[in-house]
C-alpha cells in the first residue's frame, strides 16, 4: 500500500521503543502495510507501544525460521513506525496496520523480556546531489521499466503507477518500488540501507532490470508450452480425421479393435454394477488417448486388472460330507478337532445356501502340518486353494496395493491371490501371521483388519483398485507358531485352533502312511524296494529327532531314501531293509540320548515339563543347600516369571519348616542354589513353582524326588497349585521321557480330554490342589526306602485321588 507524503511534518522520535522483528517483509517509510503478529514477545512490544504514543521499532529477521530471534537477528537498520490500528484475532493473533515514517539503526539493546526494547538512532534522509539531467533520465528509466513489467504480466496496482508518475525525488521513489514490487527481504533491506538518494535509486534500477529479463525468459517459455499443445491438438485432430478415412475404406484400426475387445471383455466377466461404470469410463479415457502415451499404458493395465479379477466366477462347493471327511483322513492323521470344524461348516452350507466364510488361524509348533492341512481342506470342499506368506512383510502396500498414482502401482497380496485362484471363493490360506512386521510405511496387521472382518470384508477396498470387492465367501486359513505376537484387534475376528505336537504312535503312523512312499517318490525309488520296520521308525523318531513337528523326521526318512537310491544306483537290487540294528549304519550315531541321571530318584533333583514352540519339554531342575547366610542363587538363564516363581518356592518352604521338622534357623545358617541345566536357552514361565519347590524340600529333607514322576504347575505362598497351559505338549513330553506319574493342578482337569487316550493309559495323571499333595507322591516314601533303597527309582503307587487325601498328613522329615 503506498501513500502520498505530507510535506512540512517535523517529526519527533523518542530514542527508546519496543522492537517488533517481521519475518517475510521489510518496511519503508511511508509504507502502509497490515502485519499478523503471534509471538507473546512481540505482541508485548505491540502492546507497549500502543500504551505509549504508538510507535514501534520495525525490523526484518535474519533467519525467517527463528521463531524466537534476539537482538542478532534482526537487522541492524529498520523502520520507525506508528500503528495506525489493531485487532485482536480468535486464534491469539493480533492484527496490526503501521505506516513506515522513518528510517532508523539500532544502537543498544535495552530490555529482552517480556518485550524488546532498544535504543535507535534516526536515519535522516540525505539530499540528492547530482546532475539534474541525470537524475531525470535515470528517474524516467526507472518509470519506464515499471511499466515494461506491468505490460509482460507482473501484477502491479494502477495507484502504484499513478502514485510513480507524480514521484520525482529518487530516494522515494526507490522506496516506493522497493517495498510494492516483492524483492527478496535481502535484496530489498540492501535498498533501505542504502542512504544516498541516487545510488539507492540506481540499485532499484538494476533489480528492475533482472526482473524484466525474468519476465520476458518466462513469456517466452509459456508461448512455446502454448505452442505444444495447439501442435498435439492438431495431430489428435488429424489422427481422428485419419480413423475416419480408414474408416469408410473398411481398413482395421488397431486402436478401434482395442477398444471393441476391452468392452466386450467387461461385458463378458459380469461385474457389478459400480465396477463395470468404472471400467466403461476408463475405456473411454483410453480412447481419447494416444496409444504411445504412458498415461495409456496405466489404463490399459488397469482395466486388464478389472477384466481378469473373478467378480463373478466362484466354485460349487462339495456337500457330501462322507467325501470330505473321507479326503481329510486320508491326507492327515488325527487332528480331530480341525476336521470337526470343516465338516460343521459343511453341514451349515448344505442348509443355508448363502453364509459367510469362516476365518480359522492354526496355531502350534512348526511342522505340524498347518500348511498341508489348508490344502486337504480345499480338496476336500472343492474349492481352488492359493496361500500367501506374511513374513516379514512391513508394508502396508503389501496388503492393500499401491496407489495408480505411484510407477509400477499393482494391487495387494489379497487381491492378486483372487486373480491367481481364478474363482471369489478359495481357500485363502496366510502363513506366518505372527511374523509381520512394521516401520514407517505402515502396519500390515491393521490393514489385515478390513479383509478379515466378516461385518466389513464383504466391500474390501484395495487401493490399486480403488472399488469395493467382496471377500465373504472366502475361507481365510491364518497359521502362526505363536499366538502372544498378534495384535488383540486381530486376534479378535479369528477363530483359533490350536494344533498340538505329535505323539510318537502318531508319528509312527504318519511316516508309514505318508512320508516314506512320499521319500521314496522323491529319491526315485518304487514300492517295495526299501522296507523299514516300526521299530527303526521308533528310533528314528527318539533318537535323531526332537521336535513336536514332522519335518527334521521327513528330513532323516529322506536321508535313508537316499543311501538306498545310491546303492541301487551303484547296481544293488534289493529289496533292501532297515531295522534298528542297520539304522545307525545310515544315520550315524544317535543325536539324542535318554536322560541318564534321571533313572534313579535324587535328592534335591526334580522333574518339571515346560512349554515351548516346538512341543513341550522336560525340564530337570537341581537345587542344592550349602553353609552360608541365607542367600537364594538361581542360575540358569530364567526370565523374571521364573525368578519370582523360585522365590516364591523358597517362602513357601520356609512357612512350612515347622510341619517338615526343619530347623528354623537353617535358612539363616544355609545358602540355597536353584539351577535349571542348558543355561544358554532362555527359560521363562510360572508352571515351574511347584518342581522348585520340591527340589528345594528334598534338598533340606534331604530324601530322593522319585526319578518316575514329573509335575507342572503355579506355587502361591500358601502352597496352592495355580492352573497352567499347554497341558497336553508336556504329557507328550512326559511320554518321550518315560515318566509314569504327571503331578497337575486341579483345574486342568478339562485339559484331559485332548490328551490322546493310549497317553493317558501310559501315564496316572494326577490333579492336585495343593503343594503337600504333591510332596506326599514325589518324595520317596520311608516304606519305599527300606525296600529299594536310598534314592532308588521305585514303580508308581495306587494312591488314592488327590481329593480323598487329607491335607494334614503332611511329611514328616528331619534334616
Amino acid at each position: 500500500m503506498v501513500d502520498k507524503p505530507q510535506e512540512n511534518e517535523t517529526l519527533v522520535i523518542p530514542s527508546v521503543l519496543p522492537l517488533l522483528p517481521v519475518r517475510d517483509v521489510v518496511v519503508f517509510p511511508y509504507m502502509i502495510l497490515p502485519l499478523f503478529v503471534g509471538r507473546e514477545v512481540s505482541i508485548q512490544a505491540v502492546d507497549e507501544a500502543l500504551a505509549k504514543d504508538r510507535l514501534i521499532f520495525v525490523a526484518a529477521q535474519r533467519d525467517v525460521n527463528e521463531e524466537e530471534p534476539s537482538a542478532e537477528g534482526v537487522y541492524r537498520v529498520g523502520t520507525v513506525a506508528t500503528i495506525m490500528r489493531m485487532l485482536k484475532l480468535a486464534d491469539g493473533r493480533v492484527k496490526v496496520l503501521v505506516q513506515g515514517l522513518a528510517k532508523a539503526r539500532i544502537l543498544e539493546v535495552v530490555q529482552q523480556r517480556p518485550s524488546m526494547v532498544v535504543r535507535i538512532e534516526q536515519i535522516p534522509e540525505q539530499e540528492s546531489k547530482g546532475d539534474p539531467l541525470e537524475v531525470e533520465a535515470l528517474v524516467r528509466n526507472v518509470r519506464e521499466q515499471m511499466r515494461k513489467i506491468a505490460s509482460v504480466g507482473k501484477n502491479v496496482s494502477a495507484d502504484l503507477l499513478m502514485v510513480m508518475e507524480n514521484m520525482n525525488e529518487p530516494g522515494r521513489l526507490a522506496d516506493l518500488i522497493a517495498s510494492n514490487l516483492g524483492f527478496s527481504i535481502e535484496e530489498a533491506q540492501k535498498v533501505l540501507e542504502i542512504l544516498e538518494p541516487i545510488s539507492r535509486l540506481r540499485r532499484v534500477h538494476e533489480l528492475l532490470n533482472k526482473e524484466v529479463q525474468v519476465l520476458t525468459m518466462q513469456a517466452r517459455i509459456e508461448s512455446q508450452v502454448r505452442d505444444e499443445m495447439t501442435k498435439g491438438q492438431k495431430e489428435q485432430f488429424l489422427r481422428e480425421q485419419m480413423r475416419a478415412i480408414r474408416h469408410e475404406l473398411g481398413e482395421a484400426d488397431d486402436k478401434f479393435q482395442e477398444i471393441q475387445e476391452l468392452r466386450e471383455k467387461i461385458q463378458a466377466a459380469k461385474m457389478p454394477p459400480e465396477v463395470e461404470k468404472e471400467a466403461d469410463k476408463q475405456v473411454s479415457r483410453l480412447d481419447q488417448m494416444h496409444p504411445e502415451s504412458a498415461e495409456a499404458a496405466i489404463v490399459r493395465t488397469y482395466l486388464d486388472w478389472l477384466i481378469e479379477i473373478p467378480w463373478s466366477k466362484s466354485t460349487e462347493d462339495t456337500l457330501d460330507l462322507k467325501k470330505a471327511k473321507q479326503i481329510l483322513d486320508e491326507d492327515h492323521f488325527d487332528l480331530e478337532k480341525v476336521k470337526e470344524r470343516i465338516l460343521d461348516y459343511l453341514a451349515v452350507h448344505k442348509l443355508k445356501e448363502k453364509m459367510k466364510g469362516p476365518i480359522l488361524c492354526f496355531v502350534g509348533p512348526p511342522g505340524v502340518g498347518k500348511t498341508s492341512l489348508g490344502r486337504s481342506i480345499a480338496r476336500a470342499m472343492g474349492r481352488k486353494f492359493v496361500r500367501i506368506s506374511l513374513g516379514g512383510i512391513r508394508d502396508e502396500a503389501e496388503i492393500r496395493g499401491h496407489r495408480r498414482t505411484y510407477v509400477g502401482a499393482m494391487p495387494g497380496r489379497i487381491v492378486q491371490g483372487i486373480k491367481q485362484a481364478g474363482s471369489n471363493n478359495p481357500v485363502f490360506m496366510m502363513d506366518e501371521v505372527d511374523k509381520i512386521g512394521a516401520d514407517f510405511r505402515g502396519d500390515p496387521s491393521a490393514a489385515l483388519l478390513e479383509a478379515l472382518d466378516p461385518e466389513q470384508n464383504f466391500a474390501f477396498s484395495d487401493h490399486y483398485l480403488n472399488l469395493p470387492f467382496d471377500l465373504s465367501n472366502v475361507m481365510f486359513i491364518l497359521t502362526a507358531n505363536l499366538l502372544d505376537p498378534i495384535p488383540a484387534a486381530l486376534r479378535d475376528r479369528m477363530e483359533v485352533i490350536h494344533l498340538s505336537g505329535y505323539t510318537p504312535l502318531e508319528k509312527v503312523q504318519i511316516t508309514k502312511r505318508w512320508l516314506v512312499p512320499r521319500q521314496l517318490k522323491e529319491n526315485g525309488l518304487i514300492e517295495g524296494q526299501l522296507r523299514i520296520t516300526d521299530s527303526a521308525i521308533h528310533d528314528a523318531i527318539f533318537l535323531y529327532t526332537r521336535e513336536a513337528g514332522l519335518r527334521n523326521l521327513e528330513r532323516e526318512i529322506g536321508t535313508l531314501c537316499r543311501k538306498v537310491a545310491r546303492r541301487v544306483a551303484e547296481g544293488g537290487t534289493g529289496p533292501f531293509l532297515l531295522n534298528r540294528k542297520s539304522l545307525t549304519k545310515y544315520l550315524g550315531v544317535p543325536k539324542f540320548l535318554p536322560e541318564e541321571e534321571r533313572e534313579e530318584g535324587e535328592v534335591g533333583v526334580a522333574t518339571g515339563l515346560a512349554w515351548t514352540e516346538f512341543g513341550g519339554e522336560v525340564l530337570y531342575i537341581e537345587a542344592t543347600t550349602v553353609k552360608g547366610k541365607g542367600n537364594l542363587t538361581i542360575t540358569g538363564s530364567l526370565g523374571e516369571v521364573m525368578k519370582e516363581s523360585a522365590q516364591a518356592a523358597v517362602s513357601y518352604a520356609r512357612s512350612r519348616a515347622r510341619n517338615l521338622n526343619i530347623d528354623p534357623d537353617f535358612f539363616e545358617k544355609s545358602d540355597i542354589h536353584i539351577h535349571v541345566p542348558a543355561g544358554a536357552i532362555p527359560k521363562d514361565g510360572p508352571s515351574a513353582g511347584v518342581v522348585m519347590a520340591t527340589a528345594i524340600i528334598s534338598a533340606i529333607t534331604k530324601v530322593p524326588v522319585r526319578s518316575d514322576v514329573a509335575m507342572t504347575g503355579e506355587i502361591t505362598l500358601r502352597g496352592r497349585v495355580l492352573p497352567i497351559g499347554g497341558l497336553k505338549e508336556k504329557s507328550l513330553a512326559a511320554l518321550r521321557a518315560n515318566i509314569r506319574i504327571l503331578l497337575a493342578p486341579h483345574q486342568n482337569a478339562k485339559d484331559l480330554e485332548d490328551i490322546p487316550i493310549y497317553v493317558r493309559k501310559r501315564i496316572d495323571f494326577r490333579l492336585v490342589k495343593h503343594m503337600d499333595e504333591i510332596l506326599e507322591v514325589a518324595l520317596v516314601q520311608p516304606h519305599e526306602e527300606k525296600e529299594s533303597g536310598q534314592g532308588a527309582s521305585v514303580p508308581p503307587q495306587k494312591a488314592k485321588p488327590a481329593a480323598d487325601r487329607p491335607r494334614e498328613k503332611l511329611l514328616q522329615r528331619g534334616v
